[in-house]
């Protein structure tokens, strides 16, 4: 159910959408504060409707059994060839591809991408989220940085203005007439990229859209995270978490990844252990932006040893 965008745009979505884009990175919003999405009155029936459809989704998962929140156990063991293979298909492939500037479907190898710049996530509103759900979302958001930054040992945390990762929480009304927002946090973005994210379908439940120059295809400089407010609260949580986590530079998702939320079965609902070792691999020095998977595979194998404490 998640969609993820890279772009050089284009990598995310619990649907989540993971895209890169090249583009020259956008200037900073200065101390303004968040940039609040155009204000809507009462909610449409069909955001109303989304509400529903969210909330029928998450009991259902959770009666299976699913959207764990546990990081993982005795029951999902972690051993280093699994996860280098983990590695090479969740960061080292796409998930989707720009198609007739359309995002499809489509696992294409790719080279290592991530973040040289400091991360700064910044949350934006629509006018339809209380102030007190505001203040949840920004302290979560907050706290889910200081994760981050302490499993990949790069410098990233949630600031009130001037961010360069961009977290947007609308409903379906305020996704719709997101336009003029997204022109102004980053006013670079291509107009397709713009109709994606205005038009994503109900089934794509989050996205994310992380963005890198021309010149250096393979470093972000700017992303764009949505997440959609008619989640309930685990969903909700779900979603920033693996988006966030997918626009550092982990774009696909693998059938087989275990303990992980980069895997469409939705077992786990929030960052695993098993996730934090792939994050942490991914900013290890000893990899660099642009390495293909045969010029990484000896040193993933190497930094996974490290990590499990010897071949496994």
């Amino acid at each position: 159910m998640r969609k993820a965008h890279i772009a050089s745009l284009a990598v995310a979505a619990l649907a989540a959408l993971s895209a890169c884009e090249q583009v020259s990175p956008p200037p900073s919003t200065g101390g303004g504060g968040p940039v609040v999405a155009p204000p809507s009155v009462e909610p449409s029936a069909e955001s109303l409707a989304y509400a529903r459809y969210y909330a029928g989704v998450q009991q259902r998962l959770l009666t299976q059994g699913l959207l764990r929140t546990d990081g993982g156990g005795p029951d999902t063991p972690i051993i280093a060839r699994n996860l280098v293979a983990n590695f090479e298909r969740i960061a080292l492939y796409n998930e989707y591809t720009l198609s007739g500037g359309r995002f499809v479907a489509q696992q294409t190898p790719a080279t290592l991408r991530r973040w040289e710049r400091p991360v700064r996530l910044q949350a934006h509103f629509g006018a339809s989220v209380p102030e007190d759900t505001r203040d949840r979302d920004r302290a979560e958001l907050a706290r889910y940085a200081d994760r981050l930054s302490g499993a990949t040992g790069h410098s990233i945390r949630a600031v009130g203005s001037g961010g360069n990762f961009h977290v947007l929480y609308l409903n379906r009304d305020e996704q719709r007439a997101a336009g003029p927002l997204l022109r102004q946090i980053m006013p670079n973005i291509s107009e397709g990229t713009i109709r994606e994210i205005t038009s994503l379908p109900r089934h794509e439940f989050c996205a994310v859209y992380s963005i890198s120059n021309a010149d250096a295809p393979n470093v972000y400089v700017s992303a764009i995270a949505f997440v959609r407010t008619e989640h309930p609260d685990l969903l909700r949580r779900s979603c920033v978490h693996e988006e966030v986590a997918q626009g550092l530079g982990l774009p696909n998702d693998s059938p087989v990844a275990r303990p992980s939320i980069f895997n469409d079965d939705e077992e786990f609902a929030l960052l695993t252990t098993h996730d934090e070792m792939l994050l942490r691999m991914l900013y290890d020095s000893r990899l660099r932006p642009g390495m293909t998977p045969d010029e990484a595979r000896p040193t993933l194998q190497v930094l996974a040893d490290g990590l499990l404490g010897g071949p496994s």
